[in-house]
C-alpha cells in the first residue's frame, strides 16, 4: 500500500491513462480515417497504414514515456510484468484501469468527429472462435516476449536505447500477422474503448483472454524456460505486495528532490 502515498505512483497511472488515450486515438483514426471513395482492392493498402499506425504509435509513446510509468500501455503487458515479479499486484491493477479508462476516452473523442462507421471494433473475418483465440494469443505472446526481452535489465548493454524500436516493431508485426484474421487485438483495452462506445460485445471475450493468455505464457517462457531468473518466494511475495525495491527507492528519492524518475520497466543505460 506504500505505493499510494507516493505522486510516482499516481503520475505513473496518469501516464498509462494519457498514454492509452494517445495511442488509440492515433490508431482508431487510422482505422477509420479511409476516404469514402475507396474501392475493395485498397484492403491491403488499409491494412497496412492501420498497422504502421499503431507500431509508429506505441513506438514513440514508449519512448515518451517509458521513464514514467515503463509505458506498458497494454493490460497483457501489465499482465504479463506482472507474472515476471516486476510490478506490485496494485500497480497492476490501476494501470489495468488507466488504461481500459483512456481507451474508452480515445474512443469516445474519434466517434465525436465521426459518427459513422464500426470505429474499428475488432471483429472475426473467416475464423472461427477457438482461431481467433490462437491467432490473438499468439500474435500477443511474441509482442510481450519482446517487451520482457528488451527491457530485462540483465541485458542493458545489449539493447542500448533500442527498446521503443523493438516494441514498435513487435506491435506492428503483431497486426501483420492477426488484422485480416480477428482486426488485431493483441491489447484487451484497444479492443474493449471501441466495443463499449458502439456496444458491439459479440465475441469479444476473444480480445481478453486469448492476450491476457498470451502476456502471461511469454513471461512463464521467459523467466522460467529461455532465462530464468532466481528471486525466492519471500522476494517474489515483497514484489507481488510493495513493488520492486530500486523503484521503492526511486519513489523515495523523487519525493524528496521533486524529480521526475518515476518508475519503469527500462534498463539503466
Amino acid at each position: 500500500m506504500r505505493e499510494l502515498r507516493t505522486w510516482v505512483f499516481w503520475r505513473a497511472v496518469a501516464a498509462e491513462f494519457l498514454g492509452m488515450l494517445l495511442f488509440l486515438f492515433v490508431g482508431l483514426s487510422a482505422i477509420i480515417g479511409k476516404t469514402e471513395g475507396a474501392i475493395k482492392g485498397e484492403t491491403l493498402a488499409q491494412e497496412l497504414k492501420v498497422s504502421l499506425a499503431f507500431a509508429l504509435a506505441i513506438a514513440t509513446l514508449v519512448q515518451s514515456l517509458g521513464h514514467v510509468s515503463g509505458a506498458h500501455l497494454n493490460p497483457a503487458v501489465t499482465l504479463g510484468l506482472l507474472v515476471s515479479c516486476q510490478i506490485s499486484i496494485l500497480r497492476c491493477v490501476f494501470y489495468i484501469l488507466a488504461q481500459m479508462l483512456g481507451a474508452v476516452t480515445a474512443s469516445a473523442i474519434v466517434k465525436g468527429y465521426r459518427h459513422k462507421g464500426s470505429l474499428g471494433v475488432n471483429q472475426l473475418n473467416n475464423v472461427t472462435a477457438g482461431q481467433g483465440f490462437i491467432i490473438e494469443f499468439l500474435a500477443t505472446l511474441q509482442l510481450v516476449l519482446c517487451v520482457i526481452a528488451v527491457t530485462d535489465k540483465r541485458q542493458a548493454s545489449h539493447v542500448k536505447g533500442f527498446a521503443p524500436l523493438a516494441i514498435g516493431l513487435s506491435v506492428g508485426l503483431g497486426h501483420f500477422a492477426a488484422i485480416s484474421f480477428t482486426g488485431c487485438g493483441i491489447n484487451p483495452a484497444r479492443s474493449f474503448g471501441p466495443a463499449v462506445i458502439l456496444g458491439q460485445m459479440e465475441n469479444h471475450w476473444i480480445y481478453w483472454l486469448g492476450p491476457m493468455c498470451g502476456g502471461m505464457a511469454a513471461s512463464v517462457i521467459y523467466d522460467f524456460l529461455l532465462y530464468p531468473r532466481t528471486p525466492n518466494l519471500r522476494t517474489r511475495s515483497s514484489i507481488f505486495l510493495h513493488g520492486p525495491q530500486e523503484e521503492n527507492r526511486a519513489a523515495e528519492v523523487s519525493e524528496e528532490d521533486n524529480g521526475s524518475p518515476g518508475p519503469s520497466q527500462w534498463p539503466k543505460q
